[in-house]
């Protein structure tokens, strides 16, 4: 597969490493040829880095099993979910998750990723989670949606910029791609 086909989420084997693509975008500098630039996680460290390639350079996929598991607890660096089907239980650390930890509440559905030789590569999230905020400025009285905004820190720790009229103890539906806030939990359209 070519470069310029690399999406968030792919996993790919480079170098004898197993890396996951976390963002990729294409970038046309002002002169020269386009290129792809990406940041990448080593799935077995968790080191992330800024990479850019060519388009057209060519990379190994790899082979990704998805199963269906809930999300149940975390115990200091390592987190637990439980497969839906066999209720097999599965520990991955916070390294192998990154930022996604910030995203976890209790019982999420996830789909969890693994290689072929059936090694956990990590998860993968729902487009929305629902999170209460645990703190926040005070809401502005008269306030618009198309005000400024201001920091919530939602009860997982994530801080997610939030209308001004939002207040503490409100439950938001937050966005897992790059974690903005998306609407009121119960304004959601039923």
């Amino acid at each position: 597969m070519q470069a310029i086909n690399l999406k968030k989420g792919m996993i790919f084997s480079q170098d004898g490493k197993l890396i996951k693509v976390l963002k990729a975008n294409h970038h046309k500098p002002g002169k020269g040829n386009t290129v792809m630039q990406m940041d990448l996680r080593d799935v077995k460290s968790g080191a992330v880095v800024h990479k850019t390639m060519r388009p057209t350079e060519k990379i190994d996929l790899i082979d990704v099993t998805k199963r269906t598991a809930q999300y149940l607890y975390g115990e200091g660096d390592v987190y637990t979910f439980m497969d839906t089907e066999t209720y097999d239980q599965y520990e991955v650390s916070a390294d192998q998750l990154g930022d996604d930890v910030k995203f976890l509440m209790p019982n999420i559905q996830v789909d969890m990723e693994f290689t072929g030789d059936n090694k956990i590569i990590g998860i993968e999230l729902p487009s929305t989670v629902e999170m209460t905020i645990k703190e926040t400025q005070p809401e502005i009285k008269g306030a618009t949606v198309a005000g400024g905004g201001k920091p919530a820190t939602m009860e997982t720790g994530l801080v997610v910029q939030v209308p001004d009229f939002i207040k503490e103890g409100e439950k938001l539906i937050i966005g897992t791609e790059n974690g903005d806030y998306k609407s009121r939990a119960d304004s959601q359209p039923r």
